[in-house]
C-alpha cells in the first residue's frame, strides 16, 4: 500500500496528538483523583460546589457506590466528564472550602483553648475573656466553671465543661457576626 502523505493546506495536527500517551494518562488519573475528591466531600461541602448537572448526577450516583470495581468503573466515567469542564475551576472550589474547614477547625481549637484556660486559671482567665467579649455572662461562666471544676474531681461525665463549650462559641459566633 502506497503512503497517504497529507496535504500542506491540511491543518495542523491536534494538541492531543502532541501529547505523549504517558502524559494524557497522567492528566485522566489526575482528573479522576479529583473526581475521588469531589465523591468524598462531606455533604455540606459538596452541595457548595457548581458543577454541570451531568457532572453532579455522575458524582452523586458514585456518592452511593460501595463496591470497588463498579466505584472504579463510575470514577472513570467522572474522569470523562470532566474532560468537557474547567477543572481548575472545581479544584479552586474544593480549595476554598478546605480552607473554610480549616478555618473552622482553628476556631474550635480557639474555643477549647479558652474553655481550657478557664478551668486551670480560674478567675484570672475570666477577666480576660470578659475583657475581650464584653457581652460575656460573668456569673453564668463562673457557675459553669465551679460546676466543671466538681465534675472532673467527682469522675463525673464532663455536662458542665461542654456547655462551658457550648456557651464560648455562641459568644464568638456573636461577637464574629457568623
Amino acid at each position: 500500500m502506497k503512503k497517504k502523505t497529507p496535504f500542506i493546506d491540511e491543518p495542523a495536527a491536534d494538541t492531543d496528538e502532541e501529547k505523549s500517551k504517558s502524559q494524557l494518562k497522567r492528566e485522566m488519573h489526575a482528573l479522576q483523583a479529583l473526581g475521588k475528591e469531589l465523591a468524598n466531600l462531606p455533604k455540606e461541602q459538596f452541595a457548595k460546589i457548581e458543577l454541570s448537572e451531568e457532572l453532579y448526577d455522575a458524582v452523586v450516583e458514585a456518592r452511593h457506590i460501595h463496591q470497588h470495581g463498579a466505584l472504579k468503573r463510575q470514577l472513570q466515567y467522572i474522569g470523562k466528564r470532566m474532560r468537557t469542564v474547567d477543572a481548575e475551576d472545581i479544584r479552586e472550589q474544593i480549595d476554598t472550602l478546605s480552607g473554610q474547614s480549616k478555618h473552622a477547625a482553628a476556631a474550635l481549637h480557639h474555643i477549647e483553648r479558652w474553655r481550657d484556660r478557664l478551668l486551670e486559671d480560674g478567675d484570672t482567665a475570666l477577666a480576660e475573656l470578659v475583657a475581650e467579649f464584653s457581652n460575656a455572662d460573668r456569673q453564668y461562666l463562673r457557675q459553669l466553671m465551679r460546676s466543671a471544676k466538681k465534675e472532673t474531681l467527682g469522675n463525673k461525665p464532663p455536662k458542665s465543661a461542654r456547655a462551658l463549650f457550648k456557651y464560648l462559641r455562641e459568644l464568638t459566633a456573636e461577637n464574629t457576626g457568623e
